[in-house]
């Protein structure tokens, strides 16, 4: 007997019949070329996206307001909510490389979309001013210092550029954090404070890790939280912290074999909202080890910066001893 095998869906087996410019553009409704884009998984009203190529020859579409590194599995995930087998398993029915379920018909490809040659993430630059009163009252009022913004490397904005063209000007209390650079090229995380959503325009790989350079080289606790901002205002009372760059990443497991080597405690502290306690379960479930913390509800503060512009420096310092100092 004549038995067929199915083809295994990897993504070899999808880049050996059609190029990531043709997924990326099928999915994405835009062609892939060097430029700036608005993204259409998302509502966009800025021109906050661009393509490149990474060092290892991967075509990745950048979100510089979520800090989003896709390639063509991860847009197919993004834009359908699944998983990264199902991604792959829709990108191959929608282009008749396997049955398709139900009565779904085959893409009709012509050809291939053209060759992307742009190589490297986008630019960023900064016009940097002196900090204002008002802005220094702002950051205090989440017990943050002058002292403090200098040693994270934090500035004010006078103007921010993408690509080498006027991005924003003179918008109100904008900060850059200041990430030092990458194969010559500076490395930006900007922050809207005043914005509602998509406060952040950023370069920088997603697995920089906030914080961490300004880390003793040992210590007792180590608080992983999920901004600068908490960061900054926890440097405030003698605690060193950290950030990932996105709430929804963790710090690799090599970083963390590191830090627990240096630090005998390690506090996981995110947000009391829903997000917060999804993610923290979600890192409870691979690294028990860890200590876990979050605000109690009846505080109606979601952070310790948050908690500490609510509370003053007095309460919040009497809360840390009471709580995550306790955690010891």
């Amino acid at each position: 007997m004549d038995f067929k095998l199915k083809p295994q869906i990897t993504k070899s087996y999808l880049l050996s019949h059609y190029s990531e410019e043709t997924y990326l553009s099928h999915y994405l409704g835009i062609p892939v070329k060097k430029g700036l884009f608005r993204n259409p998984l998302r509502q966009d009203n800025k021109v906050t996206c661009s393509f490149y190529k990474s060092k290892s020859g991967d075509i990745l579409f950048h979100d510089f307001a979520t800090g989003e590194h896709l390639n063509f599995i991860n847009v197919v995930m993004s834009k359908y909510n699944v998983g990264y087998y199902e991604a792959m398993s829709i990108i191959a029915e929608d282009f008749g490389l396997k049955e398709p379920r139900g009565k779904k018909k085959r893409v009709v490809v012509v050809k291939d979309a053209p060759k992307f040659e742009e190589s490297g993430p986008s630019k960023i630059g900064v016009e940097i001013k002196e900090f204002t009163k008002s802005e220094l009252e702002w950051w205090k009022d989440y017990g943050i210092s002058p002292e403090i913004l200098k040693k994270y490397n934090v500035y004010s904005c006078k103007s921010v550029f993408l690509n080498d063209k006027l991005f924003t000007t003179n918008s109100k209390l904008t900060f850059g954090y200041y990430g030092g650079t990458l194969d010559g090229m500076e490395l930006w995380r900007i922050y809207y404070s005043q914005r509602e959503q998509y406060r952040f325009l950023t370069n920088w790989p997603s697995r920089k890790v906030q914080g961490y350079k300004q880390l003793p080289k040992e210590g007792k606790l180590l608080v992983i939280t999920k901004s600068m901002k908490d960061v900054m205002c926890l440097a405030g009372f003698g605690i060193p912290a950290i950030a990932p760059n996105s709430e929804n990443l963790f710090v690799s497991d090599k970083m963390l074999e590191d830090l627990k080597r240096r630090f005998k405690y390690i506090v996981v502290f995110y947000d009391n909202d829903k997000a917060g306690l999804r993610n923290m379960v979600k890192i409870r479930k691979n690294h028990p080890e860890l200590n876990f913390f979050w605000i109690p509800l009846e505080y109606e503060a979601k952070d310790i910066s948050d908690f500490y512009k609510k509370y003053k420096r007095y309460k919040t310092s009497e809360f840390i001893k009471e709580s995550i100092l306790k955690l010891k």
